[in-house]
């Protein structure tokens, strides 16, 4: 394979395997990308939830992306659990130094509806990492956090324009987390607003690490030097046809199993 592209992670790890930069790292292998990997905070979790978290110091986030960027050309960004807010200001200062394609997949509160992330945090997300955003991709609860106010699937297309005109960047609404038998996505972006709609294939079922390995798709697609919208046609097909290949290896959500993808 000629020009490697590198791919990195800034992210939570996932001890069970299934999200976080493990999920990460398997979606830029199977597009063929060179995976790097940031590690912000630790957890002990399985398909079935998280146990604990214990948060990266500033200054090992900090020394682990310096050595990174100073060995390897990364091509493209993907960022996830940033429970600081230093950890959110040394990303963006990477990606607008370096004109380097960032995908922010704003990881803020857990399935249980706890919040992972302080005021703080939250403040510098949405006024420094989010505007900074080559693409972000909230799900309905995420999004619903930012904005306010419930949403369900119905409300995709208004609620991914204010996220967009909000925060200035591409934003890519993922509707897997409301119930029924379809599943909406939307992208709103510089040439408009594109809605998907699929069948949802294990109903009844969450399939754990489907968002991280989304937007680590995208990012990987962005490296190859693809356009934002061909990266996230070709991301969507990706996790697709990892959720009909899950498994159920336990008690909890289903786990991906991930194909093989053309860099």
């Amino acid at each position: 394979m000629k020009d490697p592209r590198v791919a990195l992670t800034v992210a939570g790890s996932d001890s069970g395997g299934g999200a976080g930069i493990q999920a990460d790292l398997q979606a830029f292998a199977a597009f063929g990308c060179h995976g790097a990997s940031v590690v912000t905070a630790l957890t002990a979790q399985g398909p079935a939830g998280v146990r604990g978290i214990e948060v990266v110091s500033d200054a090992f986030v900090r020394a682990q992306l310096d050595a990174v960027t100073a060995d390897l050309p990364v091509h493209a960004i993907k960022t996830g659990m940033l429970p600081a807010a230093d950890a959110a200001r040394a990303v963006v200062e990477l990606a607008s130094a370096r004109g380097i394609p960032l995908v922010v997949d704003p990881v803020m509160i857990a399935t249980t509806g706890d919040r992972l992330v302080d005021d703080a945090t939250i403040e510098t997300l949405e006024t420094a990492l989010f505007p900074a955003a080559t693409l972000l991709t909230p799900n309905l609860p995420e999004a619903s956090f930012l904005l306010g106010r419930p949403l369900t699937s119905t409300d995709l297309e208004r609620a991914c324009e204010e996220l967009a005109d909000r925060y200035r960047c591409a934003v890519l609404m993922k509707g897997g987390d409301d119930v029924g038998e379809v599943v909406r996505d939307c992208l709103v972006d510089s040439g408009g607003r594109i809605v998907w709609e699929h069948q949802r294939l294990f109903p009844g079922e969450g399939v754990h690490g489907t968002g991280c390995t989304l937007a680590a798709a995208v990012a990987a697609g962005l490296a190859w030097g693809r356009t934002l919208r061909e990266a996230v046609e070709d991301a969507r097909a990706f996790v697709h046809a990892a959720i009909e290949r899950s498994v159920v290896l336990g008690p909890g959500s289903r786990l991906l199993r991930w194909p093989r993808a053309e860099g």
